[in-house]
């Protein structure tokens, strides 16, 4: 733990505000709490898998994931702790965790990673959505960026979506469930957007 938070949190500074040393803190936080549930799992390999799942952002979000994975199995240090075996875990959970992977992750760690990082509450949805729009996309103006937050809601979250809960014991189904609700009342949905939008350019 003093090694993740001396060496590794830090490093989520330089990422945008919705993965931010917050985020990572409250995926960590998380990933502990499930873990629970499943008796037979390393905490430690599931800790240094939650506080590297993101660190792949340094080279752009689109392989994120994968970029991870790599950094986990070049980290030398990680070898004080761990055998070749147990870093190719914390590697396939670190990249397993991404909503829109194609595939369902491969262990126990990758379905708690993945369902830590599912951050299901409506007001940080969509403010974290807009940030990233608005750094990434600036020269958007409020209904440009209304339209494509909207667009990307539907595609994740809505019924449908590539959004995938794994781990029944977590909350995120019941919240998910309830964020959709919010989605599908387009006039309070908007009501928010607009609050949020003003708060993040006054």
């Amino acid at each position: 733990m003093q090694f993740v938070e001396r060496e590794i949190v830090p490093r989520y500074d330089s990422f945008d505000a919705g993965h931010n040393r917050d985020h990572v803190h409250t995926v960590i936080s998380q990933a502990m709490t499930l873990s629970q549930y499943y008796p037979e799992v390393d905490r430690c390999l599931l800790l240094v898998a939650a506080a590297y799942h993101d660190l792949g952002l340094i080279n752009g979000r689109e392989h994120h994931h994968t970029d991870s994975a790599r950094i986990i199995r070049e980290d030398t240090r990680l070898r004080q702790w761990f055998s070749e075996d147990e870093i190719n875990t914390i590697a396939d959970a670190a990249e397993d965790h991404r909503a829109s992977s194609n595939h369902e992750p491969r262990t126990i760690y990758g379905r708690i990673v993945a369902e830590a990082d599912r951050i299901i509450d409506t007001n940080t949805i969509v403010r974290r959505a807009l940030q990233y729009g608005m750094k990434h996309q600036p020269g958007l103006d409020r209904e440009a960026q209304y339209n494509r937050l909207m667009d990307h809601m539907r595609e994740k979250y809505d019924y449908g979506g590539y959004l995938k809960l794994w781990i029944p014991q977590s909350d995120n189904a019941k919240r998910l469930e309830e964020f959709r609700k919010t989605l599908a009342d387009e006039t309070a949905f908007r009501r928010l957007f607009d609050t949020i939008y003003d708060q993040l350019t006054s």
